[in-house]
């Protein structure tokens, strides 16, 4: 480097979706969302709910403020609380780094009296007792009582890699039981659209499959025209 970049940026105007946009989200199962985005969206599999018990919801929308932080850092995720709105999903990157937290009891209740809608980081947790007296719904790479640095570099409001994805703020984020997807800004209306027929389709898969139906048509199909063949 040339010289060194400072020690904490934050974006001046941070892009969030509308409220309409946010609530058209609320309730929908990660898999619909990755259903309309050609199968893709979600985060890698490692990013998982901190608690699976029914002590925390398990399912969380809001528009992604993305905290940039370095491995073993949580200076962004400082900077990141302290511009939040109520609703956000703070994500926090901390560029996979393991055997420290990315966060903790008291992070989470901070983010829970600004009004965060979740937490997700690639990075892992502590303080678990506390996480669950704080409520508030938080996606993980696993838990650790090592503690992090707040030295820096680090930036807020812009985008990050994590677990496999480039998150830009103001993305939706929805996460559930089934882990942590991700709407970029410019596909959220054309997503949100395909929603209902989505739900549809699901509807009446599932009513026929209550029913008993078990036919794999596109197999049949396959072996009829000769594209497959029993040997």
């Amino acid at each position: 480097m040339i010289k060194e970049p400072p020690k904490l940026q934050i974006k001046a105007k941070i892009r969030r979706p509308s409220q309409a946009q946010i609530d058209a989200f609320r309730g929908i199962p990660t898999g619909f969302l990755c259903d309309a985005m050609e199968g893709q969206g979600a985060l890698g599999m490692e990013i998982q709910p901190v608690c699976t018990d029914g002590t925390l919801p398990l399912h969380a929308h809001g528009p992604a403020l993305v905290a940039d932080n370095g491995p073993a850092e949580i200076l962004a995720t400082m900077g990141a609380l302290h511009v939040a709105k109520p609703g956000d999903i703070i994500v926090a990157a901390v560029h996979g780094h393991r055997n420290c937290s990315a966060a903790g009891d008291r992070f989470c209740g901070m983010m829970k009296n600004k009004g965060c809608a979740g937490f997700v980081t690639d990075g892992q947790m502590r303080d678990y007792p506390g996480i669950l007296a704080a409520g508030l719904p938080a996606w993980c790479n696993g838990l650790s009582p090592n503690s992090p640095y707040s030295n820096g570099p680090a930036k807020v409001g812009f985008g990050a890699m994590l677990a496999g994805r480039h998150i830009e703020t103001g993305d939706m984020i929805v996460a559930d039981r089934d882990g942590v997807a991700v709407v970029p800004f410019a596909q959220i209306e054309a997503v949100i659209a395909q929603l209902p027929a989505i739900q549809n389709l699901e509807d009446s898969l599932d009513a026929k499959v209550q029913s008993g139906y078990c036919d794999m048509p596109a197999v049949r199909a396959m072996l009829e025209d000769g594209t497959a063949k029993r040997v």
